[in-house]
């Protein structure tokens, strides 16, 4: 029998008052559980707020210092437990070991940053007008987070956004997606073993529809941040700015890569298939359109389908690239291939399930490449989220930039050029909260802004870094008149 995993509720582990539960199968054996977990209700919601409400005071007063050894103790678990938690994200997510390992580290790291910079956090002294007066500002915590996480980065994500809500002296509820519940338990677990006070952490799992809408609507929450689709984040932050809270929503990307005439074509390959192929394209800031000037475009094409027929396919243990992380996701991918194909598209490469030995049972896709795509296609326009790139072909650079921008979204683009002047063009007119130069659309540093443009965020509050701590601080300004 496999594991049954509980909430995490005013520092006990709990069962739902449903006694139902949640089996999450290994995407690339579904047939294989993983795990169970609870299959929560709107009122194990509500008692989750309600132990953070109970809680936030002692914790708001706890010294930033002491808050930050905590989170540096959490970290120090985080890491001696890693290679549990990588082969937990491999058997939820499916994720390639690579990948999950270096998305593990990418946690720890978040935790031993936000407990250094948990001591940092203070005001400003300011010089006052009137005689005998102190003026100086004091940054507070906004009270209770509700954190809501997606499934493609199930401990990253988690971790860049409970990790400064901590660190800012805020109690927190999160609910975890279903689908890749685990590594956050296993958060909980080590914070819970680092000394962190009942009721400042309260892990729920169960449907959004139910624990999410709770956790958004609940009078007791100050803040909600959520990562996800653009179609339920905007139902999100509509619902959470009704209710007077801030709100932060990270949603989708359909992300180019501008392939400039003086780019090398296998360099260009290179990079595109890495942003649009890695994490099995399910990744917000995964490269799903390569923008090509014609003096370049069959050279690239040529290379592009190189790299995508020559993935290695296959469960995440001991693959390059590992299964989409549910029969559902795997349909809407199949779904968006014949869509292209029907409008027109050239299918070059992939196009389906991969047949063999490794790939028998799973949600497997072929890394796929559409040549002779037009930029108001629907391959082109909408957010696929898998393995898929559109290659369009452009006359310069103009054009090529006209139509990295002509589309829904703004959260990373890329250019591969040899040119700078158009690279400083690029970084000044692309439409996108994250403008690369010669690199990946994919890959965030933890210590810098991250966030979109258009429909690809609220546009309120970015994430990671000093900017991560400002959603979940408010300032106060005093005047000591002494």
């Amino acid at each position: 029998m496999p594991e049954t995993r509980e909430n995490y509720i005013d520092g006990e582990w709990v069962s739902t008052e449903t006694n139902e539960t949640i089996d999450v199968t290994n995407p690339a054996n579904p047939s294989e559980v993983v795990a169970q977990y609870q299959q929560s209700s709107t009122e194990d919601a509500t008692r989750a707020v309600d132990a953070a409400v109970d809680a936030k005071a002692e914790w708001a007063n706890t010294p930033g210092p002491e808050r930050g050894t905590i989170l540096r103790e959490a970290a120090t678990l985080l890491d001696e437990r890693k290679a549990q938690l990588t082969d937990l994200l491999v058997a939820e997510e499916g994720k390639a070991r690579s990948e999950a390992s270096g998305e593990v580290q990418r946690a720890v790291d978040i935790f031993y940053y936000f407990a250094t910079k948990a001591a940092d956090l203070g005001g400003t002294v300011k010089g006052s007008s009137a005689p005998d007066t102190n003026l100086y500002t004091r940054k507070e915590s906004v009270g209770v987070a509700a954190l809501i996480t997606p499934w493609n980065y199930p401990i990253a994500i988690p971790a860049w956004k409970l990790a400064p809500a901590l660190a800012a002296g805020n109690a927190v509820v999160i609910k975890p997606a279903s689908l890749a519940p685990g590594v956050v338990v296993e958060i909980a677990t080590a914070l819970d073993e680092a000394g962190l006070p009942d009721g400042v952490l309260n892990v729920v799992t169960g449907p959004g529809s139910e624990v999410g809408s709770e956790f958004v609507q609940n009078e007791g929450t100050d803040a909600v941040s959520f990562t996800g689709s653009s179609q339920v984040g905007e139902m999100v932050y509509e619902q959470a700015t009704d209710a007077g809270k801030r709100v932060q929503t990270e949603l989708g990307g359909k992300n180019p890569t501008v392939v400039a005439e003086s780019a090398d074509p296998a360099e260009a390959a290179d990079i595109v298939s890495a942003g649009g192929f890695g994490t099995t394209g399910q990744s917000c800031t995964a490269c799903s359109r390569a923008i090509v000037h014609e003096a370049v475009y069959d050279d690239f094409v040529d290379e592009l389908v190189d790299r995508a027929e020559s993935t290695d396919i296959g469960p995440g243990d001991d693959h390059e690239m590992g299964p989409q992380v549910s029969a559902d996701e795997l349909d809407s991918t199949l779904e968006y291939i014949d869509v292209a194909q029907n409008e027109g598209a050239t299918l070059a490469a992939g196009g389906g399930v991969p047949e063999g030995d490794a790939v028998d049972s799973g949600y497997f896709v072929e890394p796929t490449v559409f040549t002779d795509v037009d930029p108001d296609m629907r391959i082109a326009q909408e957010e696929v989220f898998g393995p898929v790139i559109a290659v369009i072909r452009v006359s310069g650079f103009e054009e090529g930039l006209e139509v990295a921008n002509d589309v829904p979204y703004g959260l990373s683009a890329s250019i591969v050029t040899d040119d700078h002047s158009q690279a400083n063009r690029f970084v000044e007119d692309a439409q996108a909260g994250v403008v690369k130069i010669n690199e990946k659309t994919t890959g965030l540093e933890l210590h810098v802004p991250f966030g979109g443009f258009k429909r690809s965020s609220s546009e309120t509050w970015r994430e990671q870094g000093d900017a991560g701590l400002e959603f979940y601080t408010i300032e106060k300004t005093v005047y000591d008149n002494y």
